[in-house]
């Protein structure tokens, strides 16, 4: 009976937090956005759309480009996310991702926009009820259809800038195919114009034999002068007080980059360009531009655009504005090119670790550096977020810099990990003794309190990591993505029944289960929140972990039916989350209120089937798979055969750490849920797992070494299978 009262109690004490969290977000749900009330403090009035695809801002510079400098000079500016449903955005998707106001593709008719037929003074793209039977182009021409209800026009240069302003039914106001053909620039108080010299040679032919995605310098400076020509025109003939979006809306080529943005209003010069739609300070993506042009336009946004109105942020000069921006590019492509090779590299290690350690604990030999390779493994994935302290993306060469950068952290967290017990222990005047559990509990501790940090200051340290995202690729911009969630809630789980088992030894198991599910519970919460990690399935997975940890840690058995009951809590609980996101303006909801939006409006199901087909081909995957089951194979081996295959490590690790072994358990079943639930599947189980087996592997050698401090063994039941 009591340790059922624990139970309780320390799932009433989450229950708790969770109630408190959303007690507070039924406020902050009705409360407005940031671009909300920045849209409100502008006046409507005319709006221009430039859009120049393919320029990113090492195009732009004084010298080469004069007329595109001197607006960047008079604007807000920032990097745009172009990515839309493909690896690459042609010029098509780009100018349709503008037209719908969320991410839309063509799929196979990918390339420069459609043509255009002229019908009098207007525009008629042929065919353009096909878009709405394309599955993402179904909302083509909510921006066109959103002036036109509000009583304005619609002008458009070039096929590009037509099929942005297009309405339903697939005209625009007023038409011409080049600038030289306007007539009144000042006609319709919304226009959109198409530079598009810089992509235009790759329809043309003028391109490298043998490098089908470059030009020569010499046609790639021709047709940066023709676009700066082309942006000084329409600039030049613009009325005054037009605020101007510029936009370099689409990839050229194979190789995605972060592409220009620039806002040309009242109030937005010297100033870097942001959008509540990424929570950056310096990036926005393509469906901002819709709700931007409408916005400024004095339209309504309809509900369906998934993007925010730009808003000025950070105070910048021109030249360190750009400067930084080019970085930031840099930092993305460096991180796309790095990714693919180090998960690979990581695999590699982790199959050769268990190899070589399976090998050597078997005959007993060498356990010391068995164990200092562990804690080194399990220091890598904490590594790549802490060398984003350090400016590596401004090195000469960035590649090898980031990587010099991760190995040099994780070997100076390994050795913190190995010295700071046995200096703590000196301290408290016992030399010689670190603990079974001091050197995993370094190394979790420090991964759990990075990611709840990075959390709680805007994930600078996961943007451009190698463990986390990037503009350039565009899955994520902001919050927990799927890998930081697995090592969070392993760290977590970890650290905190590390702790744990202090307190059971002390007669205080009570305390114990409550810390569990307290400090388990207070990092579910940054996991799941709107704005903070705004991660969906990540709450459906952490929920049965820490709960399955506390009911261990309680001496309690976990059937499968209370497993259940813990995963669908989970879903009850993210989905109550994401409710109250929706509650908010559209401008201001996350991901997770739009999913709400669609479960409420029965549209959620293509969602679901894409996350699904997603997760199911990571189990395929050559650089996640065989960590699984390199990992699992290890654990059962060292579980069933614990005498030949690895000296009987975590026997002797769970005798001497009780409660090591809910930790374990816990992380493995936030690790499973968390696949099943999550997009990126198997990546979280291999993280989870790459964490949590190396940890509690050196906890185990130290164990059996010699030099531990012998302590009577505690008169602990032991805990349920």
């Amino acid at each position: 009976m009591g340790g059922q009262s624990v139970v309780r109690r320390a799932l009433g004490a989450l229950a708790v937090i969770t109630l408190c969290m959303v007690t507070t977000g039924a406020a902050w749900a009705h409360a407005p956005g940031r671009a909300e009330a920045a849209g409100r403090a502008d006046a409507p009035g005319r709006v221009a759309l430039i859009g120049v695809p393919g320029l990113h801002w090492d195009d732009v510079s004084a010298e080469t480009t004069p007329n595109l400098w001197r607006l960047a000079a008079q604007s807000a500016i920032g990097s745009l996310s172009v990515r839309t449903v493909g690896r690459v955005t042609c010029p098509y998707d780009g100018w349709l991702t503008i037209s719908s106001g969320v991410r839309s593709s063509v799929g196979a008719r990918c390339g420069p926009p459609p043509a255009v037929e002229r019908q009098g003074g207007k525009a008629v793209i042929p065919g353009f009820d096909w878009l709405w039977t394309v599955r993402d182009a179904d909302y083509a021409g909510s921006l066109g259809a959103a002036v036109h209800a509000a009583g304005g026009c619609t002008s458009a240069v070039g096929p590009g800038a037509a099929l942005a302003l297009a309405d339903r039914s697939g005209a625009v106001d007023l038409y011409a195919p080049a600038p030289d053909g306007v007539r009144d620039w000042s006609a319709c108080p919304v226009l959109a114009a198409d530079i598009d010299d810089l992509v235009r040679p790759y329809y043309d032919g003028e391109l490298l034999a043998d490098a089908p995605d470059k030009l020569t310098p010499a046609a790639r400076r021709a047709a940066l002068a023709a676009a700066d020509a082309g942006v000084g025109e329409v600039v030049g003939h613009l009325p005054a007080d037009t605020r101007v979006v510029l936009t370099g809306l689409s990839d050229h080529g194979s190789e995605p980059h972060l592409r220009v943005a620039m806002w040309r209003a009242p109030g937005a010069q010297d100033h870097f360009l942001g959008a509540t739609s990424t929570h950056r300070d310096d990036m926005v993506i393509l469906p901002d531009v819709t709700a931007t042009i409408l916005r400024a336009a004095g339209a309504a946004v309809p509900g369906t655009v998934i993007g925010v109105p730009w808003a000025p942020t950070g105070a910048t000069g021109t030249e360190e504005g750009v400067a930084a921006l080019r970085h930031a590019d840099v930092a993305g492509q460096t991180i796309r090119a790095v990714g693919g090779g180090f998960f690979t590299g990581l695999a590699v290690l982790q199959v050769l670790f268990y190899l070589v350690a399976f090998l050597l604990l078997r005959r007993r030999r060498a356990l010391g550096g068995v164990r200092v390779a562990a804690l080194a493994l399990a220091s890598l994935p904490v590594s790549t977020y802490l060398v984003n302290l350090a400016p590596w993306e401004r090195a000469a060469a960035p590649a090898v810099t980031l990587v010099a950068g991760v190995l040099a952290c994780a070997a100076a967290l390994t050795v913190l990990a190995l010295g700071a017990p046995v200096a703590w222990a000196r301290l408290r005047g016992r030399p010689g003794a670190g603990g079974v559990l001091g050197p995993p509990s370094v190394i979790a501790g420090v991964t759990a309190a990075v990611l709840v940090g990075d959390l709680l200051s805007g994930t600078p340290l996961q943007l451009d990591s190698i463990m986390g995202y990037t503009g350039v690729v565009g899955a994520r911009y902001y919050g927990l993505g799927n890998i930081p969630f697995a090592l969070m809630a392993t760290a977590v789980l970890l650290l905190t029944t590390a702790v744990a088992d202090g307190l059971v030894r002390a007669g205080r198991r009570r305390a114990a289960v409550l810390l569990v599910a307290g400090l388990g519970g207070f990092a579910m919460i940054l996991d799941g929140w709107p704005g903070v990690g705004s991660d969906f399935g990540g709450v459906i997975a952490f929920v049965p972990g820490i709960a399955v940890t506390a009911l261990l840690v309680a001496g309690k058995r976990v059937s499968v039916i209370r497993l259940g009951a813990f995963c669908v809590a989970g879903g009850v609980l993210v989905m109550g989350i994401a409710y109250l996101d929706h509650l908010r303006p559209p401008a201001s909801q996350t991901h997770l209120g739009r999913f709400a939006g669609q479960v409420i409006d029965g549209t959620f199901l293509p969602v679901i089937g894409r996350k699904l087909g997603a997760m199911l081909s990571t189990l395929l995957s050559p650089n996640l798979m065989p960590i699984v089951i390199a990992a699992f194979a290890f654990l059962v081996f060292a579980l069933l055969r614990p005498g030949t295959a690895s000296a009987g490590v975590l026997p002797v690790a769970f005798e001497r750490a009780p409660m090591l072994r809910a930790g374990l358990i816990g992380a493995l079943v936030s690790g499973v849920v968390g696949m099943l639930v999550n997009d990126s599947g198997a990546a979280v189980l291999s993280m989870a797992l790459a964490l949590a087996v190396p940890l509690v592997l050196s906890a185990g050698i130290r164990a059996l070494a010699p030099q531990a401090p012998a302590r009577p063994a505690p008169a602990l039941s032991p805990l349920p299978t």
